[in-house]
């Protein structure tokens, strides 16, 4: 493709105007395409496998490593999951349209709140061919058209998926433009698409550290991001040891390479005696590597020691860094320092100090009791979701539909002017 800049400017076009259109489109009109799609979606389960199979042989041929070769996997299971997800949106109320805030003012004007599509957003993703499906769903319902910019290493899954939606786009009668897939890998496609201030409203990356520290510095778009995933769990001293073993075990063992994976574990000093010896042995049962505090490695010697570095990381592996702090304060102190502010939970007994926690702890997702790879819009009960956002304004946590939606002041008047 010679001329990247104007191949982008057409797309950026043409979801544009597509994105007109989707505003008109009436609920029904927009669910039914969403059945349509989860329908196909899994007519076609063995073409998109077989898509799926020649993707994660290159990638393994290229060296891949293993996280990013979990995230490619597309499974016959994945497969069914993905068209439950586009059902799901297809369940979900639509906000668009949604008024809220109605009252009168002196003046007898009626002033409220409406919500509104946001217009074209771009998707920028890495080795998930799910996100293909996941975000044209969630744009459609929304009302948004959608530009989407897949890693190369899932380029022929997401080719796969990408033409099933369109396909059902068309037969429901709505703008083919409202999902368009960058065909080219060439880096440069991302430059000018995280630059379309004129086409594109709002870029969604989902993708590793180096992408995302990419986009901050190269945007012009703005962004809804988040950079990593150090999530906490955190055993208070009250914490009951069948909830910690099974909420430690889940968090981090489940599956490495997602950025809900707990990554961190801080343990009460007033019960590491007791908590940190099995749960230590749990992790280390399960092939977790662990890099510890000189507590921690008094009371589990086979753990390595943690450096400095060890407490900021991502590491999406089995490993799992480990603190012994003392009491809520430090551990509080603890979180808002290395943690990447997604998702970080309590294991603890003590409601006063859960609900300290929920208050003082600055993430995105706080959780008491419960596992943090609940922190997704599936679970939440979102649908699908577009991304994590980390960030305060807008939308914050997983994001869903109304994540891709805006609020405009609407006026209601009966002749009425300003003296």
């Amino acid at each position: 493709m010679d001329d990247i800049k104007a191949y982008m400017e057409t797309l950026g076009r043409a979801a544009r105007a597509a994105s007109r259109e989707l505003a008109r489109a009436g609920t029904a009109q927009k669910n039914a395409t969403l059945e349509a799609i989860a329908d196909a979606i899994l007519r076609e389960k063995t073409a998109l496998c077989a898509a799926n199979a020649e993707d994660l042989a290159a990638a393994r041929a290229n060296g891949l490593e293993a996280a990013l070769l979990d995230r490619l996997t597309l499974s016959e299971k994945g497969v069914d999951s993905m068209a439950a997800g586009v059902r799901q949106v297809a369940a979900l109320a639509d906000p668009v349209g949604e008024m809220t805030d109605l009252r009168y003012r002196p003046s007898g004007i009626q002033v409220g709140r409406m919500r509104a599509p946001l217009g074209v957003i771009g998707i920028i993703y890495e080795a998930r061919p799910n996100v293909t499906a996941d975000a044209a769903a969630l744009c459609l319902k929304s009302g948004n058209a959608a530009i989407l910019r897949g890693g190369s290493e899932a380029i022929r899954t997401n080719h796969a998926i990408a033409a099933i939606i369109r396909e059902s786009v068309a037969a429901a009668n709505l703008p083919s433009a409202a999902v368009q897939m960058v065909e080219t890998t060439d880096r440069a496609a991302v430059g000018e698409l995280i630059t379309l201030r004129e086409f594109v409203d709002i870029i969604v990356p989902r993708g590793g550290k180096g992408l995302i520290a990419r986009l901050l510095t190269e945007a012009r778009v703005p962004m809804i991001q988040h950079l990593d995933g150090n999530c906490h769990v955190y055993l208070e001293a009250s914490a009951d040891m069948e909830k910690a073993l099974a909420i430690v075990e889940n968090a981090k063992t489940q599956r490495y390479g997602t950025c809900n994976t707990a990554e961190s574990l801080l343990i009460d000093a007033a019960a590491a005696l007791r908590l940190l010896p099995p749960v230590a042995a749990l992790l280390e049962a399960k092939g977790v590597e662990i890099r510890g505090c000189p507590q921690t490695r008094a009371l589990f010697p086979a753990a390595h020691a943690a450096s400095e570095d060890d407490y900021a990381r991502e590491y999406l592996a089995p490993i799992i860094s480990v603190k012994v702090v003392e009491g809520m304060d430090e551990a509080i102190a603890h979180i808002n320092r290395y943690s990447s502010h997604h998702t970080d939970a309590i294991v603890t007994e003590n409601h006063g100090f859960a609900m300290r926690f929920l208050r003082e702890v600055d993430s995105s997702s706080v959780m008491i009791n419960a596992s943090t790879r609940f922190a997704d819009g599936f679970e939440y009960g979102l649908g699908a979701e577009i991304g994590i956002s980390t960030d305060k304004i807008h939308a914050r946590g997983p994001v869903g539909l109304e994540g891709l939606t805006c609020q405009k002041w609407v006026v209601f008047g009966n002749g009425q002017v300003r003296g």
